[in-house]
């Protein structure tokens, strides 16, 4: 059974229409709201409309976590389920599954599925940037005789967001937050309010953390909202078709386990141009090395990969297993990042993590050339390939 955490009790309680999820790392959020959907079903006439910026393949990807709680819950009886939607056979509500934007990324879907939805929940809503498709969706949320909810998901970014500026910054409302304000509901947890759940490397990873970088604790671990007074590192970037000249391209990654994902992008460089293309292949935690290279084997086969040299027994062991795995030594981080913003970058439209990290990647210190270390995953993959192919000039060397 399951035992949902008091701070979300609101959700049940609470006749406000908005509700804003806030938290970091491990802190339960898509599994509270995600219970409360499910339980919320057994009220009949309730249309439940769960979106991401995009969504291909939900069956894969969000309904397997629904049915989790539902096995928890040992409610399986009461429950259809098909590629995009839930049912709940008793009350005849269902909870369906939509991505804001089409397949290609490159415009707002036409959500016909609108039509009767009480309750909308916006998972990761950082990153959704355009608060005008918001307000298109909101205002469609008007079902008549049923208490209608927008409910808000998302790891804070920046306070440059129009979240931060519209329900926090406008209504005096401070991060970490718990309780209403006008017609909001705020929920804000942490790690700490599901330490129980939580695997005791995970925990460790937090507390090395927390000991050697207490701003990247206070932001992805606590949810911390960002101040991005100093600015953002890449301006230079935009989304694009990828490479539609058909350059060589080859693959930069990342490696992590447990708080920090392992990466790979495709990338293809145009000297000429002066533009980089880039593309999301994956960005996934708690791999293990067969994992890793089965999955560079499906997206990059024998193309070359080029990684981090402190990884170095780990390409070692990829490249014996078949993967085309090269360490790049590593110059300082600043020289990498000038040759990065030397070029205009183009973003494949479904690439959302490298976009996010694009867009949340900072400097430490306004005037400085030190960065945050978080939101850097996809993006120091990058760097690796960049360097690779650009750096040799500077005496930087390939092994």
């Amino acid at each position: 059974m399951i035992k949902l955490n008091n701070k979300y009790k609101p959700l049940f309680n609470n006749d406000t229409r908005f509700f804003i999820i806030t938290g970091g790392r491990g802190s339960s959020k898509s599994f509270g709201v995600g219970t409360f959907a499910n339980l919320l079903s057994f009220e009949a006439n309730h249309r439940i409309l769960f979106t991401r910026q995009t969504m291909t393949s939900a069956h894969l990807s969000i309904i397997p976590e629904f049915q989790e709680k539902i096995d928890l819950m040992e409610l399986n009886d009461y429950f259809t389920i098909t590629k995009n939607e839930i049912t709940n056979i008793q009350s005849g509500s269902e909870i369906i599954f939509r991505g804001i934007k089409t397949s290609s990324g490159d415009q707002t879907a036409n959500l016909k599925s609108l039509q009767g939805v009480t309750t909308w929940i916006l998972d990761e809503a950082e990153e959704l940037t355009d608060e005008t498709t918001f307000d298109k969706i909101n205002l469609s949320i008007r079902q008549k005789g049923k208490q209608n909810r927008v409910i808000l998901i998302l790891n804070p970014s920046t306070k440059e967001h129009w979240i931060y500026k519209r329900f926090f910054e406008a209504e005096g409302v401070t991060e970490g937050f718990n309780g209403v304000k006008g017609n909001t509901t705020y929920i804000h947890t942490t790690y700490l309010d599901n330490i129980e759940n939580l695997d005791s490397s995970f925990i460790d990873e937090i507390e090395r953390i927390k000991t050697t970088n207490p701003k990247k604790y206070n932001h992805v671990i606590l949810g911390g909202w960002l101040d991005k007074a100093e600015g953002v590192v890449f301006t230079n970037w935009e989304f694009g078709a990828f490479n539609p000249d058909n350059i060589q391209t080859s693959y930069g990654q990342d490696y992590g386990y447990s708080v920090d994902p392992t990466t790979l992008t495709e990338v293809a460089i145009d000297k000429k141009q002066r533009i980089i293309y880039v593309k999301e292949c994956f960005y996934k935690t708690k791999l293990t090395t067969s994992e890793i290279f089965n999955l560079n084997k499906n997206y990059a086969n024998r193309s070359l990969i080029i990684g981090d040299n402190a990884e170095g027994r780990l390409i070692d062991e990829l490249r014996a297993m078949g993967n085309n795995t090269v360490r790049c030594d590593k110059p300082p981080i600043e020289f990498g990042v000038s040759l990065m913003q030397d070029y205009k970058i183009v973003v494949e439209p479904n690439s959302h993590n490298i976009a996010k990290e694009l867009n949340n990647y900072v400097y430490l210190d306004k005037g400085s050339k030190l960065y945050l270390d978080a939101y850097n995953h996809a993006i120091d993959g990058i760097r690796y390939n960049v360097v690779y192919h650009l750096g040799r000039s500077f005496g930087v060397e390939i092994r």
